[in-house]
């Protein structure tokens, strides 16, 4: 084979290697998103497991609807409810290149993480500050709080990051080739929906 045959041939492996299809069928940030929620999901599993063998070996546990606000957890449970359909319309009106429609719903999904941060700390307020519960007191109400409190840093980090896009969408008008960013988001997004909905479950209703 000569010389330049050989750089010919070498030349399209290169190419080849270059754009070879990544093994996943999205990109690496997928990935990487799929990866963290994975280790995410043995955490809150853990904790989850963790209350409910305390709860089982504990005769004299509580019951969630003597201290708990069910009826103010069942609207927070709503509102973020509400706040992954959102997320859905605004990766669907990014997906079809109407980028308005992106950043109305995207806003409207920073709102709801907000509104339900905002229940959160009054229902903190009530409990730690009232006459109903202290963290100091059982396990019941330490293991309420570890839970809790995790899952509302995971609405405080979604809602930077949601709330970062929804700002960088401004700066630097967004295409159909930016829904991939959407998408990433509104995986972490529906995970933290999931987790509450396990949450309020587990912890509330049971």
């Amino acid at each position: 084979m000569s010389e330049a045959a050989a750089a010919e041939v070498h030349g399209h492996g290169a190419v080849a290697d270059q754009y070879e299809p990544s093994l996943t069928p999205g990109n690496s940030g997928k990935l990487g998103m799929w990866t963290f929620l994975a280790g995410d999901a043995m955490t809150f599993g853990a904790g989850i497991a963790a209350y409910g063998a305390l709860r089982y070996q504990n005769v004299n546990w509580p019951d969630p609807a003597d201290w708990l606000g069910i009826s103010l957890t069942a609207v927070m449970t709503f509102i973020l409810i509400c706040s992954s359909v959102t997320m859905v319309e605004a990766l669907s009106g990014i997906t079809h290149g109407n980028i308005a429609k992106m950043q109305r719903f995207l806003g409207l999904t920073v709102l709801g993480g907000i509104a339900f941060l905002g229940c959160q700390a009054y229902e903190w307020h009530h409990l730690i500050w009232g006459e109903h519960l202290s963290i100091k007191t059982s396990l019941f109400s330490a293991t309420f709080f570890i839970l809790t409190g995790f899952h509302g840093l995971h609405v405080t980090g979604g809602v930077i990051y949601l709330g970062t896009l929804l700002m960088h969408s401004f700066q630097r008008a967004y295409t159909v080739a930016d829904a991939k960013l959407i998408e990433i988001a509104g995986l972490y997004w529906h995970f933290v929906d999931l987790v509450w909905i396990l949450i309020f479950t587990f912890v509330y209703l049971i």
